[in-house]
């Protein structure tokens, strides 16, 4: 079938050799400054108080690898295609003041000057000022960055240097967690560690002057501690990311803990997933959301063998009981094999889809299911990791999550006890309303885990809409409304093709594999289903925007044999990182969409492309 053929056929080819024996597809993530330099303080730091060359040549490699890494412009972005921002440029700028080479001196000094420009002026206040800007109301990562900061002296001496440091109330760790809901704070994993470390260390170094508040610090010290060891997965990495597990070992090293079985685990976690050029990606591997992915892209079309292990591998990972870490009930997937992660909406969507692909017993999706029920929000929207909390960006209800979630109610509707089924039903209806009500007014929607750093609020409106866009194509019966939502949506999708024939995140944005990928994509799934839903549908815009969309790829990935990935994906905090897995799946499930949605395509490798001939 032309250029599209050729290009799926390889693509296809590249994607299954990514899958393993042990059943998981397994991809690469991006290396990491921002992870890199918070490692390598927690190594520096370590070294120091226990005298160990092996920690110091750690740290010293890491070091090597930021100087080498660091932007034209003096600054650092969270990924090596990333422009400068003050969060990992800060963080690196620390790291390497804590070294003493020449190399390292001489980035230094370029750091400062890019910070200068970005502060206006480098002060300890204007420094601590930009840091909490960048983050708003959300604590999570500022106040880490903060601690960090004053940890390597860039913040002052002494208690001085706590001053610009917020205190956590870690002391509310030692409640019993099912308190948390009562005081309306819900806790999630990411959140739990650092308050814990961060506000024990605050504490440390510059304690309350109000005698109540020290004295209730002071004694649940031992008992938070105590629950950190115990919430610490047995890989020692805490989310098993850098970022995190380094936050909390250097706070405890700052302690005089250097000898404390968190840091020795944590920096065993460090050490094990250090990359071979000294680097560390923000996370150790994606390997559940990626199998997930290449499963539905590839239509769960595996041999016999790939197919069972994928099958068995998929259902090992489901939690089958209550999270030892963050108590999430059971039924739910995480984004990993490794004892670190954490059961979440969208892993949990993607693995019930892919299950619907592999026919495994219905028992599995009857509990995610269930689980996914369990965390909608009264919005009708569905979070992250847990109901209730919206006061964090990564715990609100999102518009890709919520398509997601819909897509896999969806797929196992017809195999669910009547109970769940009539569950579903309700939830499925508030979920669209939720949905009907965030559309923008032009026909977008925004995304929660996804971005573009090109775009001027760093959103990707390309990746919500399409991800909505195929969960209105998806679930039907719910009202003209929502058909009118997804006319209106296509229309947007179109209007951002540029003349290329690729996608951005936004019409004025430069076209990725993956983002044009993701829209031809949705465009196929939603002409298949109108073509059953109308009598009359003129898809002749789709389909010649499909027709350009698919000689775009041919040509940006040199007929599916080269695959570049862009920095799209948003970890905590929006930590840009890229993974070599993403315009691959992406690519492979577009293709496969616009083969079934028009057999003969005649798409031109130039982007000047004829129009995809109908269907037969």
């Amino acid at each position: 079938m032309g250029h599209l053929d050729e290009t799926l056929a390889n693509s296809r080819a590249l994607l299954l050799q990514a899958g393993t024996e042990r059943g998981a597809f397994v991809g690469q993530l991006s290396a990491s400054a921002l992870s890199t330099a918070t490692a390598s303080i927690a190594f520096a730091l370590a070294a120091r108080a226990a005298s160990s060359l092996e920690r110091q040549q750690v740290a010293e490699r890491a070091w090597a690898w930021l100087c080498e890494s660091q932007n034209a412009d003096g600054g650092w972005g969270d990924t090596t295609d990333s422009p400068s921002n003050i969060s990992t440029t800060t963080l690196c700028w620390v790291a390497l003041g804590l070294a003493t080479d020449v190399a390292a001196s001489l980035a230094v000094q370029r750091a400062r000057t890019w910070l200068t420009a970005a502060t206006g002026i480098l002060t300890e206040d204007r420094l601590a000022a930009a840091i909490r800007a960048a983050y708003g109301k959300d604590h999570t990562f500022s106040v880490p960055i903060l601690t960090t900061c004053a940890l390597g002296g860039c913040l002052g001496e002494g208690r001085a240097a706590w001053r610009l440091v917020p205190a956590l109330p870690f002391e509310l760790a030692a409640c019993p967690h099912q308190w948390f809901q009562w005081l309306g704070m819900p806790t999630v994993s990411y959140a739990l560690p650092a308050l814990i470390a961060i506000g024990q260390v605050r504490h440390f170094h510059r304690p309350t002057r109000n005698p109540v508040t020290r004295i209730a610090r002071n004694l649940a010290r031992a008992r938070t501690l105590r629950l950190l060891h115990t919430i610490q997965p047995e890989s020692g990495g805490f989310l098993e990311a850098a970022p995190l597990t380094s936050f909390v070992a250097m706070s405890l090293v700052s302690m005089g803990l250097h000898a404390h079985p968190v840091v020795d685990n944590g920096l065993r976690f460090l050490s094990e997933t250090v990359l071979a050029d000294g680097s560390w990606p923000i996370d150790t591997n994606l390997d559940t959301w990626l199998t997930t992915l290449s499963v539905n892209a590839l239509d769960g079309d595996l041999d016999e063998q790939q197919a069972e292990r994928t099958r068995a591998w998929l259902c090992k990972q489901q939690y089958l009981t209550q999270h030892p870490y963050t108590h999430a009930a059971r039924g739910g997937w995480a984004w990993t094999d490794l004892p670190g992660g954490v059961p979440d909406a969208d892993d949990t969507a993607g693995a019930l889809l892919a299950l619907r692909y592999l026919d495994t017993s219905p028992a599995a999706a009857a509990n995610g299911v269930r689980w996914l029920l369990g965390l909608q929000n009264r919005d009708g929207g569905i979070p992250t990791f847990c109901r209730g909390w919206g006061k964090l960006p990564f715990d609100r209800s999102s518009p890709d999550l919520t398509a997601h979630v819909l897509r896999a109610f969806v797929a196992w509707r017809e195999h669910l006890d009547e109970p769940t089924r009539q569950r579903t039903a309700r939830a499925t209806t508030a979920a669209v309303q939720y949905l009907l009500r965030c559309q923008r007014a032009d026909g977008a929607w925004i995304p929660l885990w996804f971005g573009n750093q090109a775009e001027p609020a760093m959103e990707n409106p390309l990746y919500g809409t399409s991800r909505v866009l195929r969960a209105v194509a998806a679930v039907d019966g719910v009202g003209e409304g929502w058909i009118a939502a997804g006319h209106k949506a296509t229309q947007w999708i179109l209007a951002a093709q540029h003349g290329s024939g690729g996608f951005g995140a936004a019409p004025a944005i430069e076209p990725s594999v993956e983002e044009t990928a993701l829209a031809v994509e949705a465009l196929c799934e939603w002409v298949l289903a109108r073509r059953a839903a109308e009598p009359v549908f003129d898809e002749t815009s789709i389909e010649q925007a499909v027709a350009r969309g698919v000689g775009w790829l041919t040509t940006a990935t040199a007929s599916g044999t080269s695959f570049a990935a862009a920095p799209l994906g948003l970890y905590f905090a929006k930590l840009w990182y890229s993974e070599r897995l993403y315009p691959l799946v992406f690519t492979v499930s577009a293709l496969e969409r616009a083969r079934r949605c028009y057999p003969i395509p005649s798409a031109a490798p130039t982007g000047e492309s004829d129009a995809c001939l109908p269907a037969s």
